[in-house]
């Protein structure tokens, strides 16, 4: 049973944070909630970062995961532009902020998210390197590229993954010149292969974007502390205004490895390791959102994921977990993208080398179809582009790991839902 005297403390501003925060309260929990965050925003959703908040389609005020009176209201005690710098499990106490505040736990949430990887080359201290994956950068980013747009600038974006595509989307919308740099053949190789990658390939094309693949920047040249130009490996130099860093996120795993929690390997994602209820090696120790490694009953293994549902979902997952609620998180993994004039959702986990083909159902050619990973008959992922309210046949389609007739899989004019056993 919890009671009244128990104090619960999350770690962490986003989105998985702040519902855990959310569920804790609608759970009946009456206890302490305290909230610590090292952003001086108020926790915001991440996704418009690089969508519609970039673009100026959407409000500030948008993004944000409550209104600021809403923590009060429900006597959740918001801690912002503080850092957790230390867990100590013995006493049960975290210490934040630059005088060492301590205060204790019964139950503590890592939902401390993940952080841009850097370039490691010369030039990166340069004005115009940019990252993103906080509510500044992306309000330093939009001002840069109304100013590239207008002025006919050019803008070196390094890796060719959902930000980095997302990004030269914007940057096109806007007007600016843009060039991807990315080592693998296609975009988003890593995560849809080959034969869909290039689908993005001339989606992007047909806007203007020029892709330079099989290389690397290897350095960033400027003046005065402005950027020039990007040089890669191969010997080629992209005269432009400014350059992005796109090259995937690192799960911030320093706190608790300092606390001597469990990790996971850096070479199969990294994070924190929970069992199947979120929580770590520690049992009054849980960990939601992009930095929780976690055991997939569907795919046998142990996933990271860095989108928007896992923490929508996860830090509701944890939050219950943590009142001692039966709670087994096997949620699918789904993401969505928007580009241009198309819309995508992806969901499941078929990595390259798990499947055995790609089915196509539809008209690639128009952008209007679905894409399904296929192993032995059995579809490991699905992914829906222009085509909306089928996220729940494709999910059922993975869920079961039946068989299908990949015949009737690809006919656009059999009804997915006869597919699912």
């Amino acid at each position: 049973m919890v009671d009244a005297d128990q104090t619960f403390v999350i770690v962490g501003g986003g989105l998985a944070g702040a519902k855990a925060a959310e569920t804790l309260r609608a759970e009946g929990f009456n206890g302490r909630v305290i909230l610590i965050c090292d952003e001086r925003d108020h926790p915001y959703e991440r996704p418009p970062l690089s969508k519609g908040y970039l673009l100026g389609r959407e409000e500030r005020d948008s993004v944000f995961v409550h209104e600021p009176a809403w923590y009060a209201r429900h006597d959740v005690e918001l801690h912002l532009g503080q850092t957790v710098v230390a867990i100590d499990r013995a006493a049960k106490t975290v210490r934040y902020g630059d005088d060492g505040t301590s205060v204790r736990y019964d139950k503590l949430l890592l939902a401390t998210g993940a952080e841009p990887r850097r370039l490691d080359i010369p030039g990166t201290g340069l004005a115009g390197v940019h990252h993103l994956r906080r509510l500044s950068h992306a309000e330093r980013l939009r001002g840069v590229l109304t100013g590239l747009g207008r002025d006919n600038g050019h803008l070196v974006i390094a890796g060719a993954g959902w930000i980095g595509l997302e990004v030269a989307a914007a940057a096109r919308e806007y007007g600016a010149e843009v060039t991807v740099v990315e080592p693998e053949p296609t975009p988003l190789h890593g995560v849809l292969g080959p034969e869909l990658g290039q689908i993005f390939t001339e989606l992007h094309r047909e806007h203007g974007v020029r892709f330079h693949f099989g290389a690397r920047l290897t350095e960033i040249v400027g003046q005065d502390g402005m950027v020039l130009a990007a040089r890669t490996d191969d010997g080629e130099e992209h005269p432009c205004h400014g350059v992005l860093a796109a090259i995937g996120a690192a799960p911030r795993t320093a706190l608790a490895e300092s606390a001597g929690l469990e990790v996971a390997d850096r070479r199969h994602g990294g994070g924190i390791v929970v069992d199947e209820r979120l929580r770590t090696s520690d049992p009054d120790i849980h960990a939601a959102g992009d930095v929780a490694a976690f055991p997939h009953p569907l795919f046998g293994t142990r996933l990271r994921v860095e989108h928007w549902a896992n923490a929508l979902h996860g830090g509701p997952a944890a939050a219950r977990a943590m009142l001692g609620r039966d709670v087994v998180y096997d949620r699918m993994p789904y993401f969505f993208s928007d580009q241009y004039d198309m819309g995508m959702e992806y969901s499941g986990w078929a990595p390259p080398g798990s499947y055995d083909e790609v089915v196509i159902r539809g008209d690639a050619g128009k952008r209007e179809f679905l894409a399904f990973w296929v192993r032995q008959g059995r579809v490991l992922a699905g992914m829906n582009v222009n085509v909306w309210d089928v996220t729940d046949p494709v999910q059922r389609l993975i869920r079961t790991k039946a068989q299908v007739d990949v015949e009737a899989l690809a006919d656009p004019h059999v009804p997915l839902d006869s597919l699912v056993p």
